[in-house]
């Protein structure tokens, strides 16, 4: 068994397409409308492996607080580089943590948040 995609539902449709496809680098795989549900859904690649599935809904309600709310906790990308990935995400904007040191792999790490606060870790691999 392996997982087969992450769906995350936006408040702003465009906001989190930019944020998703610009910011993080994600691939646009297929973009569709849904007009009987209003709803938007993109899918979204890391090269052409298939991982987020993006919804827009009229009226979603808010995330309820953050990581240690029920629900998915976090989403955690895989990186090399770990000090230029944070500096990459800085120079475009984005607010990131310090870098911290996982005390029982000693990886490095550091979080983030989409524009709907979901908490986005970048992991050493």
């Amino acid at each position: 068994m392996k997982i087969h995609h992450i769906a995350i539902i936006c408040s702003d449709y465009e906001v989190s397409k930019k944020f998703y496809t610009e910011i993080l680098g994600l691939k646009i795989l297929r973009e569709v409308y849904r007009k009987e549900r209003q709803s938007y859904k993109l899918d979204l690649g890391i090269e052409n492996n298939y991982i987020i599935e993006l919804f827009s809904f009229p009226n979603p309600p808010e995330r309820p607080s953050d990581p240690e709310s029920c629900g998915l906790r976090h989403l955690a990308f895989s990186v090399e580089n770990v000090e230029r990935k944070r500096d990459e995400l800085l120079n475009k904007g984005l607010d990131c943590e310090e870098i911290r040191v996982d005390e029982f792999t000693d990886k490095k790490f550091f979080f983030t948040q989409d524009p709907d606060r979901l908490p986005l870790e970048f992991y050493e691999s």
